[in-house]
């Protein structure tokens, strides 16, 4: 395939930036191009779910201000942040992307958990 993006995310609470009813999570992402031709990432689109069901849309250009060049075989690496009103909740969404042929194409960030430590056992 030509077009292969394989992404991963690691989450983390953050305790000492979180009050009560704004729980803080922080998310480090990997966009891995495991294709055959390099691909920018044009913008981003998130859905961002929290315990009560509330979902926010968030939509934008790039990642934190770039739309990175990643070359075949290589890999991104950003960190950011998200700020629910309960202490679980989900993101999931996608990267809109183009690759150096100019085809443009979409890449699934599949859905992670954002949770307090110790609120899922």
């Amino acid at each position: 395939m030509k077009n292969r993006i394989e992404i991963t995310v690691e989450t983390e609470y953050q305790a000492e930036q979180s009050r009560d009813g704004e729980y803080v999570f922080s998310y480090h992402i990997c966009i891995q191009n495991k294709g055959e031709h390099a691909a920018r990432l044009l913008s981003r689109k998130w859905l961002i779910t929290d315990a009560d069901g509330n979902i926010t849309e968030v939509q934008g250009e790039g990642v934190i201000g770039q739309q990175p060049v990643i070359e075949p075989q290589q890999e991104h690496r950003y960190s950011s942040f998200s700020v629910l009103k309960t202490k679980v909740g989900c993101m999931q969404g996608s990267y809109q992307m183009r690759s150096e042929d100019g085809v443009q194409f979409e890449a699934e960030i599949p859905m992670f958990t954002l949770a307090v430590a110790g609120v899922l056992n």
